[in-house]
């Protein structure tokens, strides 16, 4: 899947405004965040700005898609990997939580929480481009894995959901409390070794 195909304008100048919607949300939430605002951190006009975006809904989905997809394309390579799974797994994890525990990631899961029940098409976008994109990309690798008779997995779907819980103990819970927003490698290890080793448990061959 491509920019394009999830319906994001594409072009130098809309890339400027993605990365200065990004800059601005992550900053000051979705309430607070303007469009003049935007328009000024991404050095172009309001006119150019809502010549692609009709109001700030709109900019912030498209954004949000924008970013998430690239994450996805990360996860292309995994389905082509030829790694030991627990190798594979881990890496998948490792890629996972180092977007978790990012400022960006903060941000947009507050503004969803915060946001969704005004306006529900951010709770849609955010599962849509977050959850259920991550879900499609490692259900590639799952499946690919079964069929190579390296894993055995009969539910991707839900094989897919358990392995994300899994590598978020703890560290997901802290974050959003407020408890804690940055981790060690020791700390990231040994959560992704915990989550490998019981998924392999139940999946391995």
């Amino acid at each position: 899947m491509t920019v394009a195909e999830i319906g994001i304008p594409q072009g130098r100048k809309v890339r400027q405004v993605l990365d200065g919607a990004r800059a601005v949300f992550v900053v000051q939430g979705y309430e607070r965040a303007s469009m003049d605002e935007i328009a000024r951190t991404a050095g172009v006009s309001k006119a150019t700005l809502y010549s692609y975006f009709s109001d700030k809904r709109e900019l912030f989905t498209a954004m949000y898609r924008a970013e998430m997809l690239k994450l996805a394309e990360s996860a292309v390579e995994l389905t082509d990997s030829q790694l030991p799974p627990a190798r594979a797994l881990h890496d998948a994890g490792r890629r996972m939580l180092d977007y978790l525990t990012s400022d960006f990631a903060l941000a947009m899961y507050r503004i969803c929480v915060s946001e969704t029940p005004r306006f529900p098409e951010i709770g849609r976008a955010f599962y849509e481009g977050g959850p259920e994109l991550g879900r499609a990309c490692f259900g590639a690798y799952l499946r690919d894995a079964t069929a190579r008779g390296v894993l055995r997995v009969d539910d991707i779907d839900l094989a897919a959901d358990q392995f994300f819980q899994l590598c978020q103990t703890t560290i997901s819970d802290r974050m959003i409390c407020g408890v804690q927003y940055s981790f060690t490698d020791a700390e990231i290890e040994r959560v992704l070794d915990g989550a490998v080793a019981t998924f392999m448990a139940r999946y391995g061959v």
